[in-house]
């Protein structure tokens, strides 16, 4: 598990037990070889809660300037890419989907992390037929605040999030 999903799990946590929330979110345990649906699963009987997360990181710091979908996701053994395992999942399970992007902007220097829609990454992916999304493209999205070392789950942007396939 990497730090920024270990910080938005515990974050989700912290905002759950503070607003009295029926709510949990986890990471399932990875096995070498079987790959995991998604980063971060959020379990709760409120649907606006009731999502999967996918998480990555880049390194704007060392000159990353986009998120490319062929270097930054997987493909699997039979060839399907890791968008597609994942939208699959997204609908069989019900979930609301989102990408989590970090952005690690260099020593001394604060992380930032924006919020995209599932269904708008893929838009771009399927329909637009992009190969990346530009750090300034992923900067337009919602940020996610950080307060301390947690993120700031906030229940009114994740409404404005959710979008339903």
């Amino acid at each position: 598990m990497t730090e920024f999903e270990r910080v938005l799990v515990r974050s989700f946590n912290t905002f759950f037990e503070k607003n009295k929330v029926k709510g949990v979110a986890y990471r399932l345990k990875q096995h070498r070889f079987t790959p995991q649906f998604l980063d971060v699963l959020v379990d709760s009987l409120d649907p606006d809660y009731y999502m999967g997360i996918e998480c990555k990181s880049i390194s704007v710091d060392k000159g990353a300037k986009a998120l490319y979908f062929t270097q930054h996701f997987t493909t699997d053994k039979n060839g399907l890419h890791q968008i597609e395992r994942i939208s699959d999942f997204l609908l069989k399970a019900g979930r609301t989907g989102f990408l989590a992007v970090e952005l690690k902007m260099g020593t001394g220097r604060t992380r930032e992390a924006y919020m995209i829609p599932w269904t708008e990454l893929c838009r771009k992916y399927r329909e637009e037929g992009t190969a990346k999304i530009t750090v300034e493209e992923i900067q337009d999205y919602p940020r996610i605040e950080r307060e301390s070392n947690e993120y700031l789950i906030d229940p009114e942007g994740w409404k404005k999030l959710r979008l339903i396939e």
